[in-house]
């Protein structure tokens, strides 16, 4: 028998399918006691599943739903037995015997319910349960009368059960083969011809029970009749059946019936003892119990529904007279069904882990529901409890899925407790519950954000190369590699060289470091991007500006860079007759720090000690406080030591170095000028040009020069506009104005005479000079445009010529990154310089000299441009 084949065991195939998921149930039938390794059916081949997908597919059993006597192989999808199946200790009495499994394959999940039904052989022959039978009968008992006899088991059900008894051939009596309501065969003898007791006390027969199977099976017993004396009247029941109703799980002591014979005997004979018969079921008599003398049955045991809905109780009554003979009747007991049972959840597949990707629908568990209740007590009511993006779908029969009901998202909830409650709808409503967890797999649909979209780091110049500077930081709400976030700087340029020469990022902690020493005077900030981007699949980034500001540092010591003279010492004309307040001469100096650290204040350290002099502490001019006097003041010259200093922390400072030499006419220190103007050129004979000292050496050609330049620039380009004032109300600004200074010339010009007024508007018209100005910086093609702006008047008394310092009026900058991450503002020396005005005239660009904006930071110079000297000459 091993490994055999049953092709008709095969008895439905039901196919049913159901949305996000299939279901079908397939049905076979197997005999009992069948060998291990008989085969039952092929489940794959049956439902016309691809053998070869069932391993990528995972193909297998339900846990819950498996057997030891059956076995399915997860690689071909035979079904076979596994152990030897009785089918009488499976199912007992029950008519129909039947096992049931489920298998399962995913992507997509797809589920099959097997029934596998156990056929009966007839394997079990009818038993009584003694093989000695006794019947006692009287000899006064009719011809008719019945008495039952014991019944015979046979385990085995449908056409293998008992089917009939038979007796020995006799002539007293016969059998009469009765069925119950459950089917059940039973015997009652009948007495076919009057007994005597006298002739015979004893009759022996065999008893036979005969079952139906192929061949039909027997079991005997001796049947022994005892005929006893006579007792006239025998106990009669009110109805041969009686049917009662009792509530299940009714407790012990419950009342089932009162029975009620009678007799109309007297004494013994008349009394009446109850009990029941002799084939009544064991299990019956587990469960009831009748008093003797009362009839009273009342409940014994747990009586269950479940169980067996209906009960049959067979009862006799005889008196206690000699020979007395039993009357018989039948209790039919129907149990009433109570909600004693709660509806039982059993899963059958869960799936521990989701993609936060997964559509809506997507299959979670498939569970099923049962209860053994009946009628409303077994209907079932399910739901899922919470707020969950979770919900249940009808699947088959009372299987149900749990699908997802939208998207999931794992930075918001990581898991989720799905808890189905299941409750009937019997009175009281009895409820039963189950929890799963589901845990969200994450999914790299988070880019990485920075902190802030722009940092603004700040850099004291002259710092340590390595040093660190700042900290940049992006969050990732995934997790694992899905949030592991790696730094880098995007490449771009400054001045021509790698953004990542100046700074560098470590990659796993975003800390920012400078690789060189910043010089706030060349570079002022910077600008570049940092990236973020994690390790998932694919790689998400975002990115941030850093821009890098570099803070000065008072570290450059103001220069001086006006006036100079040969061996460091400046030497300055001054008459005897000048009037107080006269302009002597202005120290001009720059720092090329910036903000405080270049903020300049001017003093007099030495050589003022009879208070000839004082100095604006701003502007930095040298005015006379008083008039000289022969006896106070007999010296010829007065050597003065300026010192200039910024406001910096610690303030920086240097000094010039004044030789103020006094003169008797204007004559004098116009040689004395000579002197002077021929030892400068000679000193700057190597820097300045040839144009310059030409210049220098011919007051009345410049002059000249200067008036042509205005008249040109009034009538045709009048991009400049500057007023000599030669009285109180004439400026310069037009040839008029210049024809006038002409005739005016003879009036002599004093230094406290001159005065600069800041332009507060910045356009060209009559009175103002606007000299455009470009400040060029060596990154890329950042330029810097100012506009100098000043007014001057010139009275007939004014001495000499004053040079004029061009103030910006209108300071901008504007920074081209359109195609380069990085922006830089750079400080550099230009090689254009601002117009001079002297004399009322803007020299040429060939002899321009370097010039600071009155009451501003001044503009950072070139070396080489710091011997440039403003010259000074006198009107005649």
């Amino acid at each position: 028998m091993r490994a055999l084949v049953f092709p008709a065991m095969i008895v439905l195939l039901v196919a049913l399918c159901f949305t996000d998921g299939a279901l079908s149930q397939i049905r076979y039938s197997v005999p009992e006691e069948a060998e291990h390794g008989t085969l039952v059916g092929n489940i794959a081949e049956d439902l016309g599943l691809d053998l070869t997908k069932l391993a990528s597919r995972r193909f297998q059993l339900v846990p819950s739903s498996r057997t030891p006597y059956l076995e399915v192989n997860l690689e071909n999808g035979v079904l076979f037995v596994n152990e030897k199946i009785d089918r009488e200790q499976i199912c007992k009495q029950s008519v129909s015997c039947q096992l049931n499994m489920e298998v399962f394959l995913e992507n997509p999940l797809e589920l099959f319910r097997v029934e596998i039904e156990v056929v009966d052989i007839n394997d079990n022959p009818p038993s009584f349960p003694e093989t000695d039978l006794t019947v006692e009968i009287s000899e006064s008992a009719t011809p008719g009368t019945r008495f039952p006899l014991e019944s015979a088991f046979d385990p085995d059900v449908g056409s293998n059960a008992l089917r009939t008894y038979d007796i020995t051939t006799n002539n007293y009596f016969y059998l009469d083969v009765q069925t119950q309501t459950d089917g059940n065969k039973f015997a009652e003898l009948v007495l076919e011809k009057p007994l005597d007791r006298e002739q015979q006390a004893a009759h022996r027969y065999v008893l036979t029970a005969v079952d139906g199977g192929q061949p039909p099976r027997t079991g005997t017993a001796l049947l022994v009749v005892k005929v006893l004396d006579s007792n006239d009247n025998v106990p009669v029941f009110e109805q041969p059946v009686y049917t009662v109703s009792l509530s299940e799980n009714a407790p012990v002591g419950t009342l089932v019936i009162q029975l009620n014979a009678t007799d109309l005997d007297e004494g013994l004979n008349g009394e009446i003892v109850y009990s029941f018969s002799n084939h009544i079921s064991s299990h019956v008599k587990e469960l009831f119990s009748i008093d003797p003398r009362t009839g009273r049955i009342e409940v014994r045991g747990e009586v269950d529904f479940e169980e067996s809905s209906l009960y049959q109780i067979f009862i006799q009554a005889k008196d206690l007279g000699p020979n007395a003979v039993p009357a018989h009747c039948k209790v039919l007991v129907k149990v009433a069904d109570m909600n004693d049972n709660a509806p039982e959840i059993t899963f059958s597949t869960v799936t521990e882990s989701v993609s936060e990707k997964a559509a809506p629908g997507t299959v979670i568990a498939l569970l099923s529901l049962t209860d053994r209740d009946a009628e409303e007590n077994g209907q079932i009511h399910v739901e899922i409890l919470g707020d969950v993006p979770f919900k249940l779908k009808s699947s088959f029969r009372n299987y149900f899925t749990i699908v997802t009901d939208g998207f999931l998202n794992r930075e918001l909830a990581d898991s989720y407790s799905v808890t189905v409650v299941a409750r009937d709808k019997g009175t009281p409503s009895l409820a039963s519950s189950k929890s799963i967890r589901v845990h969200v797999s994450d999914e790299n649909d988070n880019v990485p954000t920075f902190t802030q979209s722009v940092y603004d780091v700040y850099v004291t110049e002259n710092n340590v190369p390595g040093a660190y500077i700042h900290a940049v930081m992006a969050l990732d709400p995934d997790i694992g590699q899905n949030a592991l976030i790696s730094y880098s700087i995007l490449e771009c340029d400054i001045q021509d060289m790698s953004v990542k020469t100046y700074v560098s990022i470590n990659e796993e902690t975003g800390y920012l470091y400078a690789l060189r020493s910043f010089d706030y005077e060349q570079l002022k900030d910077f600008t570049f991007l940092v990236r973020a981007k994690d390790s998932g699949a694919p790689e998400l980034s975002s990115n941030a500006t850093v821009k890098v500001i570099i803070v000065d540092q008072n570290d450059n010591a103001p220069l001086v860079l006006a006036p100079l003279g040969k061996n460091g010492t400046a030497r300055e004309p001054l008459p005897r007759s000048a009037e107080p307040g006269y302009l002597v001469t202005r120290v001009v100096a720059m720092d090329a720090d910036d903000g405080e650290n270049a903020r300049l204040s001017y003093s007099i350290q030495r050589g003022n000690e009879n208070g000839m002099f004082r100095l604006d502490w701003r502007t930095g001019e040298l005015r006379t406080a008083r008039r000289m006097s022969a006896k106070r003041d007999p010296h010829q010259q007065y050597d003065l030591v300026i010192e200039v200093r910024d406001h910096g922390q610690p303030p920086l400072s240097s000094s010039a170095s004044v030789l103020v030499m006094v003169v008797d006419s204007m004559a004098e220190g116009r040689g004395v000028g000579d002197k002077v103007g021929t030892s400068k050129a000679k000193d700057g004979a190597l820097d300045l040009t040839l144009i310059l000292i030409i210049a220098l050496g011919s007051v009345s050609f410049i002059f000249l020069l200067v008036m042509i330049v205005l008249a040109v620039r009034c009538q045709k380009d009048k991009k400049l506009n500057i007023y000599t004032c030669l009285t109180s109300d004439c400026c310069l600004g037009c040839s008029s104005c210049c024809s006038r200074q002409g005739r005016s010339r003879k009036k002599k010009l004093s230094k406290a005479d001159i005065m600069l007024v800041q332009s507060n508007v910045n356009v060209s018209g009559p009175g103002t000079a606007q000299v455009p100005v470009e400040e060029s910086g060596s990154f890329g093609s950042h330029h810097q445009n100012q506009n100098y702006c000043y007014q001057v008047c010139l009275t007939p008394e004014s001495a000499k010529t004053d040079l004029m310092f061009l103030k910006p009026c209108s300071p901008s900058r504007s920074t081209d990154t359109d195609h380069n991450p990085c922006g830089a503002i750079v400080s550099g020396y230009t090689d254009q310089q601002p117009d001079i005005i002297s004399n009322g005239s803007i020299l040429s660009n060939e002899v321009r000299v370097p010039l600071i904006p009155v009451d501003e930071s001044p503009l950072p110079l070139r070396e080489n441009q710091h011997e440039n000297l403003f010259q000074k000459q006198e009107i005649f």
